[in-house]
Order: C-alpha cells, then sequence, then structure tokens
C-alpha cells in the first residue's frame, strides 16, 4: 500500500521533528539542564555580582554584569535590586558601582570608617581647598592600593583621574606613598609585587622606593611628580594616629605648570596635624593588627 502524504513527510524529515523544531526544543533541555547543575545560592550570586562590580573598577551595566558572571538578566537585575535597597550598590550613569556603604563596612575592622573620615574631616579639607584652590584628596590604605574617600576641587581643578570611592597604585601616588611611609606592613606588600610603570617618571625598582619611603618618613611630605598622568603632580601627607600609625592621608594636586611645593606643603602640614587632632578628639581608633 503506498504511503500517505505525512508518512512521506515523516521519511524526508529523517524520522522525527523538523531541524526548525529542535532548536527551541534543544535551548529549553540546556536552560534546564543548566538551571539544575546552578547549585550557587543567591547569597553566591549577589556576592559574585559585588566581586565583578569591584573588578571592573567603575560603572558597569546590568546586562554586562549578567554576561560577566553567567548568570539570567532576570536574576541579575533582581539582586542588583536587592544589593541596592541594602545600600550596598548605587545606580550611576553607566549602570552599577559599588556605594559607600560597603566601602565603610570593608575597612570597619581597620580604623575609622571612610563615612566617619568623611563626617570628621570635611571641614579641614575644605580648609585646605581655600588655602590653595586646587583639588585636594582624603584617602585610606587599600591593600597595595589607595582608596579615595573624598575630592574637592573648584573651576580651575587638575584634571586628575580619581574619584570618590575609586582606588589608584600607591606605589605611584603622592598620598599613597604618604601613607606606605608609615605602615611598614602594607609597605612591604607593595615592595614585593612588580612596580607598573604609568609615565616615564614613575617610580620602578623597590630600591628606589625604599630610598624614596625612606625621605617621606623623615620630613613627613610625599610628592609625585607626574608619575601617574604625565602634567599631574601632587604634594601629600598622613594624617597620624596612635603610635604614630596612619589613618588616612591628604593631597593637594595641581597641573604641573602650577606645581608649587614650597606653598602647599605649610598648609597641608597644618591641615593634617588639625584632622589628626580632630580624631583623636572624636574618635576612639582601635589598632590594627
Amino acid at each position: 500500500m503506498a504511503a500517505g502524504p505525512l508518512r512521506q513527510r515523516v521519511a524526508a524529515d529523517g524520522g522525527g521533528p523538523r531541524a526548525a523544531d529542535r532548536e527551541p526544543l534543544l535551548s529549553l533541555v540546556t536552560a534546564a539542564k543548566d538551571a539544575c547543575e546552578d547549585r550557587r545560592t543567591a547569597v553566591d550570586k549577589a556576592v559574585m555580582l559585588l566581586k565583578s562590580i569591584a573588578e571592573h573598577g567603575t560603572e558597569i551595566a546590568g546586562s554586562e554584569l549578567a554576561r560577566h558572571t553567567r548568570l539570567s538578566k532576570s536574576t541579575t537585575f533582581r539582586l542588583l535590586g536587592i544589593l541596592e535597597r541594602n545600600g550596598l550598590v548605587e545606580r550611576a550613569s553607566g549602570g552599577y558601582r559599588l556605594s559607600l556603604r560597603l566601602l565603610d563596612i570593608g575597612t570597619s575592622a581597620y580604623g575609622p570608617t571612610p563615612r566617619l573620615l568623611r563626617e570628621r574631616l570635611l571641614p579641614h579639607l575644605v580648609d585646605l581647598y581655600e588655602m590653595t584652590r586646587e583639588t585636594v584628596h582624603l584617602a585610606v590604605l587599600h591593600r597595595t592600593e589607595v582608596l579615595y574617600v573624598y575630592k574637592l576641587h573648584g573651576h580651575r581643578a587638575a584634571r586628575a583621574p580619581s574619584e570618590i570611592g575609586g582606588r589608584m597604585p600607591a606605589h605611584s601616588t603622592g598620598i599613597g606613598k604618604a601613607l606606605l611611609a608609615f605602615d611598614y606592613d602594607a609597605a612591604e606588600a607593595v615592595l614585593a609585587e612588580p612596580l607598573a610603570a604609568y609615565t616615564p617618571y614613575t617610580i620602578r625598582t623597590p630600591e628606589e622606593l625604599r630610598r624614596e619611603l625612606r625621605r617621606v618618613a623623615e620630613n613627613g611630605i610625599a610628592f609625585d611628580r607626574q608619575e601617574t598622568v604625565v602634567g599631574l603632580s601632587c604634594v601629600a601627607t598622613p594624617i597620624l594616629g596612635a603610635g604614630g600609625r596612619p589613618v588616612a592621608a591628604l593631597s593637594v594636586a595641581t597641573t604641573d605648570r602650577r606645581f608649587d611645593p614650597g606653598r602647599i606643603a605649610p598648609a597641608l602640614r597644618r591641615v593634617a596635624h588639625q584632622a589628626s587632632r580632630t580624631l583623636a578628639a572624636t574618635t576612639k581608633l582601635p589598632r590594627r593588627p
């Protein structure tokens, strides 16, 4: 008996569903398999998102986060919403970034939090800006980098790559060297790693950096002479706490054309001394291990 039209079509297709029909089915099977194999908890996924934002360094779009973490977009945006409600991330023009509240949590075990430093020392930053009319920074050490807690500038601000909540290498910045010179353990951690060169003026060898840190420890003033960005220089000094350990540091950044350490350094010393007294009077600083 001759085969009917239906049997002929099945035979022509190889006895099973057509290729066009198989593709959606395979996608569903793959998605179901991935869901079964993904044993990460919601906390695991949230931590992955935070790490991914931190590694990116600046704002990152939610869709890009989903791609980096291999999470679905719906899961990514749901978790970002939860993190945002709890103040751990915040929206920016380019997507999402870590919040200063998260930085407060991360540094609370090692001394005054960035939030406390901002609250206590903002008047001193304003004083320093009024004295110099240049870009002023407040920063703390974060492993081998400096973490910028606050930045204040005016209309003629030098084009500095620093940003509040951002990080920069400690060995090439004046504010980083001001902190390293008074923190032996942190300095040794930096010296143990390769020293990246950002400009022709960046310190490149451990021996050179050791000499520079000894000089900073002797006179309390550190310099960045176009070591991070060509055309940008700065003067910095630490804010010392109990036992002579650095709590934070202040810097004044300016164009190389306006760079005048003789004018800036005295103002820095005076403001740093006043800032140290303010912290001592209002804060009981925990001892670092």
